[in-house]
């Protein structure tokens, strides 16, 4: 509660209010019903500031969000008063205590007792009844209301009614004479009650002094009636008085909860909006809200794609070298406010200066800062072309180090000031100098205590070299009848509009001293008749409209701050231009033309976004850019969404070609113009939206393809038809970093991860074996779990067609049919049958049998693996060699190939199955590099990858000391949890809120790669404690990477083992599958069986050992006739 408001247009400065920055609510000026709230809070929404009473255009919404989200958090049924006079600041949970209550109760937040002395505050006791309302009290009566840490409860305009108290307050409109507070009574005859609360001018029934005081407990009936200035008012409170004092009056202070009031004060406002110190909320403003601060549209890129914001380039390079920006100090100084607004250039905001929906541009280069070389466009070219070898540059700028041979023939210094350049020189040179080394436009000024607002980029020139300080500068869309114009407004941060120009200021400064320095007169600013007491700001006619035969700007405001000398000029042209008063332009403001020009601002700038991140690579989400455009209806459907499904639609097909073929370009322009013809109803934006994902993973199968060229295969000797060649492989743990190694995360971000190759239960659970068979035809047989085990699944194929749903992954046989094709035994497609390709290579064709002793969707990286063995195998069957490297990422290809069937070099023609190869995947092309790394590679290691393509992977073995790995492998657990993990669906979201750059993901791709570092430090050391926090860690960041991969029976499953372990962590993606755990004590297995035994609802588990594997995969020649008394995996070799 501040001050009475002068009612009527007495704030112009505020007529147009914007938005405040993020984190900051605004009351709302009506009264809300609430029923029982939900208990999940929101963000505080984005207000619309205003204060009481001033006739504004801009009507604040009701902050429903900031009441049903935050306030009314568990508050019973009944209504919320809120006034419209201030910023209210709340954390997101308040926390209220709504045990018990009963009758009426207040909102408070701390405040400093020196902001109180204007203010009004709560005197409440221990347990929260209030007593009384304080307003501008004495010191000594603020300090009684003061709580152990010295702050005060502030009335801060919020009241909550209980149903019952409400009801009765409702029941007083029909009594005399509070029916004269409704239009009933008023058309009835009834007078308007005036009241004089606590000695304030005479005002509107008070919500404060004569409701709300009317329970409070320290308050006695006879003071409390007696306190009216008039019969009609004693008689009001007298009926408040008998209906409201029976309802307790209970008072809520909110901890961290911080409140402005809105005050017709310029100087007010403006601390409201950058809260310097002496504003009484503790919290602080963003710098920038909704808005761009760039160097211009050619703002510099470093050699890493950083765009450099709100900073001006040093040094602006020539064509023939890349832009070399040497970044200086924010010109955005702390302590400013940029709200909804785009700023081109060097545009300097000092502290305590505001600017609201602007569009500043300086095209000027550079700033006013510094002293050294400047080259534009072509002319070091021209210098070596007149004068070779004959430049010499001073030592701050960056071409220095690009030109050849310098020589002391020419020294030049440019000043951004525009100060006169000295130079020496020879010759053609030295005037060639002279005429490009032009003064250059310093940065655009705005000095302290202004606030700026609605000024277009054709405003900017104006600005250039204008003195801004302690000014209010506006610009307005005006509508006089049929004709819409631009009028610009001009106020001094400390002038009174209301007082009479005697007493006043206009810019700061004594009306008469304006007038001398102007040579504006009196006359022309009022009427004669105009009385002295209303020749005030207000009523001044200063701001020009329209103009006979010229056309109007901002600089015919801007000459009142700097008149230059003599009556004429553009004292001339102001007084022949018809001019208004701020009073009567207020009725002419055009309300639906601000707001419209505001929401264009909003989208200009965020298109300015945009591209800024998208050529910048930066990871700055667009998501909420995009559901504001979404909102504001910028397509027609106003729905729409996405969902997986199917994405083959043969409209797009030919798109899908051009990205397919590398037209990357060509294909994005026919995705816009196809796009058009789906825009017309949600079903078919969601339509659209799986084809955008599938051009998405066409893109990204590319990207993955790039690592081809690291796979390096070397002629080798072949096998005897019919001797097997075998691959078995350990299993994976990933210890940390995973999902930094998916696509496209792995090339846009980089990735790391530790893992370690293991036996599960003593042996190595995975493998392959092949053989050359006379016979031209491929054999797949699948044996389960073990090597010699009997054949579950078995697959003939004879010709090419039989290999044609090698891209379906759930098809019979489609992992090896993929290697087949990938290790090119197989040409697919081709002409040449398969039969003959077969017999024209090897003389026959391939017997393979695969195993794996791990359950489907394990997590401990099966598939990747056994596609390394099968294609290790292969190769070597086939008289090839291929280095471990190589497999990694030969199994890269592979997968993309696996699920989607295409490779750069296949025809995108159409025909039998053309459909199932043109359509892109369901769920995203292919997982990470993690699982063939750590099962391919012996021991610990940790796997990086780089932000950037071509796509590669290096591994790095970890050291660990000496008898470390038998440890690791003492106090390493496997728990098979009984649920089968189902990584797709998570790896799509993964791919999505990536793509969306939502910051949580990104920040914690940063933190995945960073604990991937800290874990392999912590299994150098050998400190198994740390090692333990690393995967106590790495599981909190899978989970806030992918949402819902703990299910209920896991999460009880780790709740019973956490005292027993230093950490643990589910295998892979999570979701099910293993987890494995790292006991405090070695050797656990059978205590921890039993602990689970005993814990209710875990359903189906196992525990397995693992122990450190330091072998890696085995590749071997056999016999032609496999031993039977050989154990599993260990045949006799050749």
């Amino acid at each position: 509660m501040g001050p009475p408001p002068i009612l009527g247009p007495s704030d112009p400065w505020l007529t147009a209010p914007p938005p405040s920055p993020p984190h900051r609510a605004v009351n709302s000026p009506s009264m809300t019903a609430a029923g029982p709230s939900p208990a999940s809070p929101q963000r505080t929404p984005t207000p619309q500031p205003r204060p009481r009473g001033a006739e504004s255009p801009y009507e604040p919404p009701l902050s429903a969000r900031l009441f049903s989200w935050q306030l009314c958090v568990g508050s019973p049924p009944g209504l919320w008063v809120c006034s419209t006079d201030m910023l209210l600041t709340v954390p997101s949970a308040p926390a209220i205590d709504w045990d018990g209550f009963q009758g009426v109760r207040v909102i408070a937040v701390p405040g400093s007792q020196a902001y109180a002395r204007n203010h009004g505050v709560y005197l409440a006791d221990e347990q929260g009844l209030v007593h009384d309302i304080i307003y501008r009290g004495t010191e000594a009566q603020i300090r009684q209301c003061a709580g152990p840490d010295g702050s005060v409860p502030l009335v801060c305009g919020v009241v909550f009614f209980s149903s019952d108290a409400a009801e009765q307050l409702l029941a007083t409109h029909v009594i005399p004479p509070l029916d004269a507070c409704t239009y009933m009574g008023l058309d009835s005859g009834a007078p308007p009650i005036q009241v004089t609360p606590r000695g304030d001018n005479g005002a509107p029934l008070s919500l404060f002094f004569d409701i709300v005081l009317s329970m409070a407990r320290g308050v006695a009936e006879e003071d409390f009636v007696k306190g009216g200035s008039d019969a009609s008012a004693r008689s009001a409170r007298s009926v408040l008085w008998a209906s409201l004092r029976a309802f307790p009056l209970s008072m809520a202070c909110i901890p961290d909860a911080s409140y402005d009031y809105l005050t017709v004060s310029a100087s007010d406002h403006i601390r409201s909006l950058t809260l310097l110190p002496g504003s009484a909320s503790h919290l602080r403003f963003c710098k920038t809200a909704h808005s761009q601060a760039d160097v211009g549209p050619s703002s510099p890129v470093s050699p890493s794609g950083t765009v450099f914001r709100g900073v001006a380039p040093r040094c602006v390079a020539s064509p023939w070298r890349p832009r070399v920006p040497l970044q200086q100090p924010w010109l955005l100084e702390d302590g400013s406010s940029v709200t909804n607004s785009l700023l081109e250039g060097a545009v300097r905001l000092a502290a305590g200066s505001a600017i609201q929906h602007c569009h500043l541009q300086v095209r000027g280069r550079g700033d006013s800062e510094g002293t050294h070389c400047e080259f534009w466009g072509a002319l070091p070219l021209l210098a070596a072309f007149l004068d070779p070898g004959g430049l010499n540059f001073c030592s701050p700028c960056p071409l220095r180090a690009w030109w050849p041979t310098p020589a002391p023939v020419f020294a030049a210094h440019c000043m951004f000031s525009g100060v006169p350049v000295p130079f020496r020189g020879q010759g053609l040179l030295r005037g060639f100098l002279m005429i490009l080394m032009l003064p250059r436009q310093g940065p655009l000024e705005i000095g302290p205590g202004c606030l700026l607002s609605g000024l277009t980029a054709s405003s900017s020139p104006a600005l250039q070299g204008c003195p801004l300080r302690d000014v209010v500068l506006q610009g307005h869309h005006v509508r006089l009848r049929d004709l819409s114009c631009r009028v610009f407004t001009l106020s001094g941060r400390l002038d009174d509009w209301q007082s009479p120009a005697e007493a006043s200021t206009y810019l700061n400064v004594p009306w008469a001293e304006f007038f001398r320095r102007t040579g504006i007169r009196e006359g022309d600013l009022w009427d004669a008749q105009t009385p002295p007491s209303g020749r005030c700001l207000l009523s001044a006619r200063l701001f020009p409209v329209l103009h006979a035969s010229e056309a109007l700007g901002l600089e015919d405001v801007l000459w009142l701050l700097a008149p230059t000398a003599g009556p004429g000029g553009r004292l001339a042209r102001w007084r022949a231009a018809w001019r208004m008063s701020w009073e009567e332009l207020l009725p002419c403001l055009d309300k639906e033309a601000e707001l419209g020009a505001r929401r264009a601002l909003f989208f200009l700038q965020g298109q300015r976004k945009v591209r800024r991140v998208l050529l910048g690579r930066q990871d700055g989400s667009l998501l909420p850019l995009i559901r504001s455009a979404v909102h504001e209806g910028y397509h027609e459907a106003g729905e729409g969404g996405l969902r997986s499904g199917p994405a083959a639609n043969t409209r797009w097909a030919s798109a899908f070609r051009r990205l397919e073929s590398g037209d990357v370009a060509g294909g994005v322009r026919e995705l816009a113009a196809e796009r058009q013809k789906w825009m017309s109803g949600p079903d078919l934006l969601v339509r659209a939206a799986r084809h955008y994902e599938g051009a998405e993973q066409i893109l990204i199968r590319r990207a993955v393809m790039s690592s081809c060229r690291f796979v390096a295969v070397q002629p080798a000797e072949p096998p005897p038809v019919g001797c097997w060649v075998q691959a078995v492989c350990p299993a994976r743990l990933d210890l940390s970093g995973g999902w930094s190694d998916t696509p496209p995360i792995t090339y846009e971000h980089g990735g790391a991860v530790v893992d370690v190759a293991v036996l599960v239960d003593g042996c190595r659970p995975i493998g392959a074996r092949v053989r050359r068979i006379p016979e031209p035809e491929l054999r797949l047989l699948s044996l389960g779990g073990a090597p010699r085990g009997e054949a579950v699944a078995e697959l003939l194929c004879r010709e090419l067609e039989d290999l044609r749903d090698y891209c379906q992954p759930h098809a019979p046989g489609a992992l090896l049919k993929a290697a087949f094709i990938c290790t090119q035994i197989v040409q697919f497609p081709s002409q040449e049958p398969l039969r003959a390709q077969l017999m024209r290579s090897f003389g026959g064709g391939f017997e393979v049998h695969t195993w794996s002793k791990l359950p489907h969707g394990s997590g401990l990286g099966t598939s990747s693996i056994l596609a390394g063995a099968a294609m290790a195998s292969l190769y070597r069957a086939a008289g090839k060699a291929a280095s471990t490297e190589s497999l990694i990422h030969a199994v890269l290809h592979l997968e993309q190939r696996l699920t989607t069937g295409r490779d750069r070099g296949e025809p995108p023609e159409f025909g039998v199955g053309a459909r199932r190869r043109l359509s892109p995947p369901l769920c995203p092309a292919g997982g990470g590099w993690q699982d063939q790394v750590g099962g391919l590679v012996p021991g610990i290691k940790i796997g990086r990858s780089k932000a950037r393509l071509p796509l590669r992977v290096e591994v790095e073995g970890i050291s660990v000391p000496e008898g470390f790995a038998r440890t690791l492998s003492d106090h390493l657990l496997l728990v098979y949890t009984g649920k089968t993990r189902l990584a797709r669906n998570l790896l799509q979201d993964v791919v999505r809120n990536w793509y969306a750059r939502l910051p949580s993901v990104v920040q914690n791709a940063h933190a995945l790669v960073s604990n991937a570092e800290e874990c392999a430090q912590a299994l150098r050391q050998g400190d198994l404690e740390l090692l333990g926090a690393c995967l106590e860690r790495y599981w909190r960041q899978k989970k806030r990477m992918a949402p819902g991969c703990e299910p209920l029976a896991v999460g009880r499953m780790m709740g019973a083992l956490r005292p027993y372990v230093h950490g643990q962590c589910l295998a892979g993606a999570g979701g099910g599958g293993f987890l494995y755990v790292l006991t405090k004590a070695p050797r656990q297995k059978e205590a921890l069986h039993q602990i689970l035994a005993k814990t209710e609802g875990l359903g189906n588990f196992s525990i397995h050992s693992i122990e450190v594997d330091t072998g890696g995969i085995s590749v071997e020649v056999l016999g032609c006739e496999l031993d039977a008394s050989a154990p599993p995996g260990e045949d006799v070799a050749v």
